[in-house]
């Protein structure tokens, strides 16, 4: 199904409205084997909050029902190239941060490249960006038996703010007027070559905040599993870190400034048993005609889904960086 603004040849996959967004049923409950204690104790009000993620219990749930299990193809590599780790003092975060950069063969600084700016997820940091495989390994990732074109990638640690700013803790400054210009000083996403932003769950939000915010800068963004809210209360609830704000939150929904995307290619995937699937779904009405992909398949806010949509993403930012 497909609501206004779902349709069109960039948007595949079932469920994009209706029943099959929220597929958390009692029924589905009993049979987790919770039983009809966990129904009574969470009750319709709390049986609701979970259906859309606000508890915590979904994807638990969905594992359970085997909703989880999705099928990807293993991830080939070729010939690693250059890695570089290290740590430096952003005056934005007021803190020091690990970051990573991760070169493709026959590359490395001083060398005039793509770049893809890499935002993790929460509870993550600069080495676990990527859910099936390392950040050294992506450049040198292998898709249906073909390379990807030379691009240069780079993580750095975000904490656990979402990836806007808050009081004395300001990651995305650190990402724009410190990281990216890091990169820049040794070849990577120097014009004419371009930047583009990806990320997982917080770190999927994150990316489309930046290319939202800085439409110049940033070229194309892929977001897999994106941790979208749909409100602030919502987020609250679930997250006291996220926004510092309720001013915070309307100035960082991703939701209500996808005007600034137009133009721009857009990958998004989700599984349809992620807790945020409404907020993927309300960002998809949204999101500008033309040059916007939204996937909605099989799958949960979890490694398997996270795996099997990683080389798709890469090979999408790709084709607009190369």
């Amino acid at each position: 199904m497909s609501g206004p603004g779902l349709s069109g040849p960039g948007l595949s996959g079932p469920g994009l409205s209706g029943p099959g967004l929220t597929r958390l049923t009692r029924r589905r409950l009993l049979a987790a084997g919770l039983g009809t204690a966990a129904v009574a104790a969470a009750g319709a009000a709390g049986l609701e909050l979970i259906e859309h993620g606000v508890l915590p219990g979904q994807t638990d749930l969905a594992q359970l029902d085997g909703a989880c299990e999705v099928a990807s193809p293993p991830l080939v590599f070729g010939r690693l190239g250059q890695a570089r780790s290290g740590r430096f003092y952003s005056q934005a975060r007021r803190q020091e941060v690990g970051y990573t950069i991760a070169w493709p063969a026959g590359h490395g600084p001083g060398s005039r490249l793509p770049l893809i700016v890499m935002l993790h997820g929460e509870g993550r940091d600069h080495t676990g960006v990527l859910s099936g495989m390392t950040l050294a390994q992506a450049p040198a990732l292998r898709i249906s038996g073909h390379p990807l074109p030379p691009m240069a990638m780079v993580a750095a640690d975000g904490g656990t703010g979402y990836w806007n700013p808050h009081p004395g803790d300001n990651p995305m400054g650190m990402v724009i007027d410190e990281l990216i210009p890091f990169c820049q000083r040794l070849g990577l996403g120097r014009p004419p070559h371009r930047i583009a932003t990806m990320g997982i769950s917080m770190g999927g939000y994150g990316a489309i905040l930046l290319a939202e915010k800085f439409p110049r800068l940033i070229s194309a963004v892929a977001a897999i599993g994106p941790a979208v809210w749909t409100s602030y209360q919502q987020a609250r609830a679930v997250n006291r870190k996220a926004y510092a704000s309720a001013a915070d939150f309307a100035a960082s929904d991703v939701v209500t400034h996808t005007a600034a995307l137009a133009g721009k290619p857009v990958r998004v995937a989700s599984g349809l048993d992620d807790p945020f699937q409404p907020g993927v779904v309300a960002l998809a009405r949204r999101l500008p005609t033309g040059h916007a992909t939204v996937i909605m398949s099989a799958g949960c806010h979890s490694g398997p889904f996270f795996t099997q949509q990683e080389p798709p993403s890469l090979a999408f930012l790709a084709r607009y960086l190369s």
